[in-house]
């Protein structure tokens, strides 16, 4: 399964865990469920999380763009 990112829509982006992607464009990390983009947030220097969920996520669970 490929992920694109939602803020750049680079493909370079990675799996980090079950369900986790990062991408290595833009330093944003993403949860996905059920193909579905579920939270995203950025990663601050001192490894802190920032949710960027405002942005992106809306009334309705963003689509995730997948390759499989």
């Amino acid at each position: 399964m490929r992920v694109i990112c939602p803020n750049c829509s680079s493909k370079d982006v990675g799996k980090i865990g079950t369900n986790q992607y990062y991408c290595w464009n833009c330093f944003i990390e993403m949860s996905v469920t059920n193909e579905q983009i579920a939270s995203v947030y950025q990663v601050e220097e001192d490894g802190s999380l920032h949710s960027l969920n405002d942005l992106f996520i809306e009334d309705q669970t963003v689509t995730a763009h997948l390759n499989m």
